[in-house]
């Protein structure tokens, strides 16, 4: 008697692995709130200042980040409703998510080296995302903001499987090891099935992330694969890259796992000198990132 076995889609497979993490991170309900009134059209600067004023540490944070360096104003920012009227409803959101998500995986942090290196990476990553979208076309094409925080969590499934898959990650671990030239994804394919960035895919869905945002986290290892990130899988590919090879949360035998897939090349017409120029400018901005590395509690 025949029988047929049926391969189990890695869509499924993650859809199980989310679904039975006990403990699950979710953003906090400042972050859910957000998302609804800025779904309405009607929504004011009065509703989302509102809404901040019910959480006093996330109204902190907030104006901590509006004053930091990261954005450089040239005056004080004293009131969580002139810092949404100054940095604007978009810069807010993502503010807030930022916040939330470096925040939630501060309880899971058993393996303190490699959440230390990951979130320094993925600092890296947002600030190049946020330089990169002021760069490329004179900005017209990406938002700076939801760039940067796209390029914050491009690698939140990594945290999954840190923290919840552990004998999972403990052989991912062991296999790049044993292949030293093989970039992280290509591991986490071997043994699980699927890799980080597709398990970071369903969680942005589960978190209900824009599509756009969700489909640049799971395609920003294949760019050019059809999906919904509105070119921003091209940006946060390249700025994985940036962040690895910059030398800055890493040492560069690991950078030289990463290499820039030939259609991001293409798509932003980049050469060898404009992308060690960028690295440059990447170090300076990430300089600028005290705010940022204290929420992380890296700094």
């Amino acid at each position: 008697m025949n029988t047929t076995v049926v391969a189990v889609k890695p869509e499924a497979k993650i859809k199980k692995v989310i679904s039975g993490i006990r403990n699950l991170p979710t953003p906090p309900i400042v972050f859910e709130q957000i998302q609804k009134v800025l779904n309405d059209p009607n929504t004011s600067v009065g509703d989302v200042a509102n809404i901040l004023s019910e959480d006093p540490a996330m109204s902190v944070k907030i104006l901590k980040l509006t004053n930091s360096a990261f954005y450089g104003l040239q005056r004080e920012i004293d009131s969580v409703k002139h810092a949404v009227m100054i940095i604007g409803l978009e810069a807010v959101r993502n503010l807030v998510l930022s916040a939330s998500v470096l925040n939630m995986f501060k309880a899971n942090d058993g393996n303190k080296e490699y959440h230390e290196v990951f979130w320094r990476h993925s600092l890296s990553a947002a600030f190049a995302a946020r330089l990169m979208a002021k760069r490329f076309r004179g900005g017209e094409i990406f938002n700076p903001d939801p760039a940067f925080s796209t390029g914050l969590i491009h690698d939140i499934g990594k945290m999954i499987i840190c923290c919840f898959l552990i004998p999972e990650h403990t052989k991912i671990v062991e296999l790049m090891q044993k292949n030293p030239d093989w970039p992280e994804f290509q591991a986490e394919d071997a043994v699980l099935g699927f890799n980080h960035a597709l398990l970071g895919k369903e969680l942005a869905i589960h978190w209900k992330l824009p599509v756009r945002m969700a489909d640049a986290i799971g395609y920003h290892h294949h760019p050019a694969e059809p999906n919904d990130s509105e070119d921003f899988a091209y940006l946060i590919c390249l700025c994985d890259f940036l962040a690895h090879a910059g030398s800055i949360a890493e040492d560069d035998a690991k950078a030289a796992r990463y290499q820039i897939p030939p259609a991001v090349f293409e798509f932003f017409k980049l050469d060898a000198p404009e992308i060690n120029a960028v690295k440059g400018q990447l170090m300076e901005e990430y300089m600028k990132a005290e705010t940022f590395l204290k929420i992380a509690g890296l700094n």
